[in-house]
């Protein structure tokens, strides 16, 4: 019986661990995000413009930037060779607004340059989205009907999504460090703009580490209720 509450009180432990990690990432961009929105360039150029002068400067001028909805929705779509910014940043002026943009187009390069990592985590993305959707429900079957065997498959295929978000980590931190070097070496942001530059991408960097701190502890708390279960 000891073991049995002790195994509750730590699976409760660490999902409770894992939500404030979330909570704290998601505070840590918004504020960043929102300071950073505020501070307007000294060349007023627009996540367009940024996207458009370091993306050709790279020869890549066949890449596409395009508006999307949202707000931090940005991204680049490495099938169709299209960087997609969010309204605010692509039309934006702001030391946010460039720095994303900036970084959306470090992404592009990584993908023009053959990057490793990008170029794996594109390759198990079709594994990702089947652990996605029968991750969790090969666990809850193995729960319902006492089949642990079949939940121990879906601890195994949330395995994927933590390795996924595992080299994700350094996709994004080179695609900052890309973001910084491109807008140093075009002369596209002053001193004191990279600096906010690099305070904006860490934060939202951070929000990567937070996702993969808190799959690790979902996944620990998951082994535990299922070997506790599995010893009763």
């Amino acid at each position: 019986m000891y073991f049995y509450y002790g195994y509750d009180m730590i699976g409760w432990g660490l999902m409770i661990i894992a939500m404030i990690i979330t909570i704290v990432a998601q505070v840590f961009v918004n504020s960043s995000y929102n300071k950073y929105r505020k501070v307007e360039t000294i060349k007023k150029k627009t996540g367009f413009e940024i996207a458009r002068e370091i993306l050709d400067a790279n020869g890549l001028e066949d890449i596409y930037i395009t508006e999307t909805k949202g707000v931090l929705s940005d991204h680049y779509d490495p099938q169709r060779k299209v960087v997609r910014l969010s309204s605010e940043v692509f039309h934006g002026s702001s030391v946010a607004s460039n720095s994303v943009a900036a970084h959306e187009c470090g992404h592009a390069i990584q993908d023009k340059n053959g990057y490793f990592f990008l170029r794996l985590r594109g390759a198990i993305i079709p594994f990702v989205n089947l652990s996605s959707k029968f991750g969790y429900f090969a666990i809850l079957i193995g729960f319902i009907f006492g089949y642990y065997t079949i939940a121990w498959i879906g601890v195994g295929l949330e395995l994927v999504i933590l390795f996924f978000q595992l080299i994700t980590l350094p996709v994004e931190f080179d695609a900052s460090k890309r973001a910084k070097k491109e807008l140093e070496r075009l002369n596209l942001a002053s001193k004191d703009e990279l600096s906010g530059t690099t305070k904006m991408l860490r934060a939202a960097a951070f929000t990567y580490v937070a996702s993969l701190a808190t799959t690790l502890l979902e996944l620990l708390r998951l082994v535990l209720i299922i070997s506790n279960n599995q010893d009763n």
